[in-house]
């Protein structure tokens, strides 16, 4: 044996012997990552469908070995593909040698606690479901795997073994992008969720439990003949659904520390792809075609996403994917089974079956075992009916038996603490030790003082009336607040209420030499600042005007009563004294304020006061206001609206400010 053929062998060999060290590992209890396992390739070339033409063309698919095969072009027989894969079969190979050869190893791993799949996968005639199913002739993937892994769970579930086994089946197929419960088909569209723990699942799938071979075939011929499937010109029975057989292997332990194992096996026949221009289909069947293609389609990106390593594998975008995410890159040992035809008029759905099976053994699994530990469930606690009665009630009976029988017993002698009444001391079937917890914790639960009774030696019915008043008043307490809440908010309304009629009648109510008016439409105003009006306003014969519109700003004007300007004119004369002020206060700030406090003037932003400090620093300190028209990026016109904004609100506040 050469060194390329001996590198394998050892390589697979460490990976036996690896999985066999880790087998008694559960995915939570597990220190390390488990060992990959590849998805195996097997190639299957089915015989010709007609031997006359057999006989008449040389087939394009040749055989190498017992690994390889090679592809011959079918316009230039000197072309060829080489594959090389796990397994090929060739067209004289039986159902019994694809299933000892591939199949039949995995099934060991489903007794411990490991899941497995096998697919089936092709064009359309090549021979899938017969590679599946079979006859009962040959008897193919499916009846042989069944027969074998009940056999195995009875010999390793006989009696004096540590484990004892259950099994289940389900069956379901995808057609259309819906989930049908094949077993049960007026179940309708299934979902497929995915539990905390990343394992997949269908809520509602039928489950069948099955002991004998016999009992399988019961379930399953009648389930079989519920699949859809429809005629086409290459093959009259073709599957126009994805056939999911689910099989589970339950193991409990018999003995302590009691744990379980299950492990799940997918037997999948998948659904050919169609070249319509081929098989000629129309209306139904294109639609199903469409969806079959489709869910491949999305079965070779999954396939090409986990062999690029990408952050995402759409496992969601197709309902064939999402149930075969433990199969491909996921947790399961997984078998491709890819079946080809021999004839050339398939040799472009032979290359494209033989590239996709390239790509598929690739992906790495990382199997683990699926163990956990049963719930050990308690026998159920008898309690007389004196330990079910109340003290109140209990005392009442006990005083009518003594009535009866006219001899009341004498009084008892009280109990220490330590002997009181508990319904612990009557649950001589628990384990001993969480007795002992349990009777530790009413003992600590007694000494905490003279609150009251503790809480496991009160008796039942005295304690849910107690919980019951509690609740009771907690209630009544939620009530009392919200009912606050509501005063305090019609207070706090009546309030605003009143102190809004009261701001409405100073209004109204006329101020002493003054008049409050409405003013009609005029042609300008004037934004006064509010402590700059108060001041002019000082002169007792002066009428205040306020322009109030909708959506703009509050317009005031002061105007005497004794001048004889018309009423169009809204200028407002201020004294040289206060412009000359706020003129100097500007250039004070543009001199010598940084940028933070230009950007405290109006209509000066972050923008233009980089712009105002880079300029004065070029050219030194500004002369006069008027120099900032000189600063690119500020107009005339910013310029004189910049003045109007803030000369005014500058004077003011300086003036206002010393007292």
């Amino acid at each position: 044996m050469d060194a390329g053929a001996s590198a394998p062998l050892r390589r697979r060999q460490m990976a036996t012997a690896t999985s066999g060290a880790c087998r008694h590992l559960s995915k939570v209890g597990a220190g390390r990552r488990p060992p990959p396992a590849r998805v195996r390739v097997a190639v299957r070339l089915r015989p010709f469908l007609d031997e006359t033409a057999g006989a008449s063309e040389p087939p394009c698919v040749r055989a190498i070995d017992s690994c390889s095969l090679e592809v011959a072009n079918w316009r230039n027989y000197q072309e060829t593909l080489k594959y090389q894969f796990d397994a090929f079969y060739g067209e004289r190979s039986s159902q019994q040698d694809i299933y000892a050869g591939s199949v039949q190893p995995i099934l060991r791993h489903l007794l411990e606690g490991q899941n497995a799949s096998v697919l089936a996968y092709g064009p359309t005639g090549a021979g899938k479901t017969h590679t599946m199913l079979g006859s009962p002739e040959q008897p193919g993937v499916i009846p042989r795997a069944l027969m074998d892994l009940l056999q195995l769970t009875r010999e390793e579930g006989a009696e004096g073994r540590p484990w004892a086994f259950s099994v289940t089946m389900s069956y379901l197929e995808i057609y259309q992008e819906k989930v049908l419960d094949l077993l049960d088909p007026a179940s309708g569209d299934l979902v497929i969720r995915e539990d905390c723990r990343g394992n997949i699942l269908i809520p509602g799938l039928t489950q069948k439990p099955i002991t004998s071979f016999t009992d399988f075939e019961r379930h399953f011929l009648p389930a079989s003949g519920n699949r859809t499937v429809g005629a086409t010109r290459l093959n009259q029975r073709s599957s126009r659904s994805h056939a999911v057989l689910l099989v589970k292997v339950v193991q409990r332990e018999r003995l302590a520390p009691l744990r379980q194992r299950e492990g799940k096996l997918y037997l999948i026949d998948l659904a050919g792809s169609e070249d319509n221009r081929r098989t000629g289909n129309q209306g139904l069947r294109l639609k199903e075609s469409g969806a079959i293609n489709t869910s491949l389609f999305v079965l070779g990106k999954v396939v090409d996403a986990l062999n690029q390593g990408l952050p995402r594998v759409p496992y969601r975008d197709s309902k064939l994917t999402r149930l075969l995410q433990d199969s491909l890159g996921g947790s399961a040992h997984s078998i491709l089974i890819a079946n080809i035809a021999p004839e050339r008029r398939f040799y472009l759905d032979t290359v494209s079956a033989l590239n996709f099976a390239a790509r598929s053994k690739e992906v790495v699994n990382r199997p683990f075992t699926n163990e956990s530990l049963q719930l050990h469930v308690l026998p159920p606690v008898k309690l007389s009916q004196k330990e079910l009665l109340g003290p109140s009630e209990a005392k009442r009976a006990r005083g009518s038996e003594e009535e009866e029988t006219g001899s009341p017993e004498p009084a008892a002698v009280p109990a220490p603490a330590s002997q009181r009444f508990s319904p612990l001391q009557k649950l001589s079937n628990m384990d001993p030790a969480i007795l002992e917890r349990l009777l530790s914790l009413d003992r600590m639960l007694g000494s905490q003082g003279s609150q009251g009774t503790p809480l496991l030696n009160t008796p039942r019915r005295e304690r849910m009336v107690l919980l019951k008043t509690v609740e009771e008043k907690d209630l009544e307490i939620e009530r009392l607040k919200m009912k606050q809440k509501e005063l305090e908010a019609k207070v706090l309304a009546q309030e605003a209420t009143e102190e809004e009629k009261e701001n409405s009648l100073s209004l109204l109510r006329p101020l002493p030499h003054r008049t409050v008016t409405v003013a009609k439409p005029l042609k300008k105003a004037v934004v006064m600042p509010l402590q700059l009006i108060q001041e002019q306003a000082a002169s007792p014969h002066a009428e205040i005007h306020i322009l109030k519109k909708k959506g703009r700003k509050r317009k005031v004007r002061l105007k005497s009563l004794d001048a004889s300007e018309p009423e169009d004119c809204w200028e407002l004369e201020i004294s040289p004294e206060l412009l000359a002020h706020g003129r100097q206060k500007i250039l004070e700030l543009l001199n010598e304020g940084s940028a933070r406090d230009l950007r405290s003037l109006q209509r000066i932003g972050q923008k233009k006061a980089q712009l105002i400090v880079g300029w004065r620093e070029l050219h030194g300190p500004f002369r006069q206001v008027e120099d900032l028209e000189r600063v690119e990026g500020i107009s005339a016109k910013q310029m004189e609206s910049f003045l109007k904004a803030n000369i005014l609100g500058l004077a003011a506040g300086q003036r206002s400010g010393p007292s």
